[in-house]
């Protein structure tokens, strides 16, 4: 549940190296779905709009907290991305609104809303691509990708069930994706060291090359020591 995550942001009040473009990508396919459930663009898809507008609501403040604690550059990545967001959306709904009706409406606004699911189920690659390279799932949540596999389930059936292409299509894609991101869990779900190598104990460790360094500064400081005898020996006689 991304709730987990956020409570990890406010209580660190920073949002680590966790990526906010899966939360923007959101928030954009929550409102080009809502707006595709629409009853005067897809007839008979209530449950689609109510379900992605509170979708939405909701993403819009997990976004605004993201806003909130990211650093400087990310927070002018997440800015641009919303701006984007917002620009997107608003000319699916004018188009769609003033230029087009019936079933060419329906059409434009399922390719949209179906193109930004794919997106945003996508938008998690970069985190998987981290957790491939340093073999830790600290910036990956269980229960996120859990339910990203669930929501991505069911929605599929929906849209299976409903004969809903615009519906099954991008879930499906969702689906296996958040398979992926499951398995990728069970592979390094007990690696603690986040990529970084094991220092050794042993030959070739850091603690071993360190052994070395000092065993060579007390063989040199042996030698200083009996050339140091050796020379006050000569001057005696």
């Amino acid at each position: 549940m991304r709730r987990i995550t956020f409570k990890r942001i406010l209580r660190s009040r920073s949002t680590e190296n966790f990526s906010g473009i899966p939360y923007v990508m959101t928030l954009l396919n929550c409102l080009l779905s809502a707006w595709y459930g629409l009853p005067f663009v897809s007839p008979n898809n209530i449950l689609v709009s109510t379900i992605n507008g509170a979708g939405a609501a909701i993403e819009s403040i997990y976004v605004l907290i993201f806003i909130i604690f990211a650093h400087r550059k990310e927070k002018s990545k997440i800015l641009g991305l919303l701006t984007f967001v917002i620009a997107i959306f608003s000319i699916v709904a004018f188009v769609s609104l003033f230029a087009l009706h019936g079933q060419s409406r329906k059409l434009f606004c399922g390719l949209a809303a179906t193109i930004f699911s794919i997106i945003m189920y996508a938008s998690p690659l970069s985190i998987m691509r981290l957790v491939i390279k340093t073999k830790s799932v600290e910036f990956m949540p269980f229960f996120l990708s859990l339910f990203v596999f669930l929501c991505g389930t069911s929605w599929f059936v929906y849209g299976l069930l409903g004969r809903d292409p615009f519906v099954a299509v991008p879930n499906g894609f969702g689906c296996g994706l958040g398979a992926v991101q499951l398995i990728l869990y069970a592979i390094y779900r007990n690696n603690n060291h986040q990529g970084e190598p094991k220092k050794a104990c042993g030959i070739g460790g850091e603690n071993s090359l360190e052994m070395n360094e000092k065993e060579k500064q007390y063989q040199n400081g042996l030698k200083t020591s009996n050339s140091n005898s050796l020379n006050n020996g000569h001057s005696q006689v």
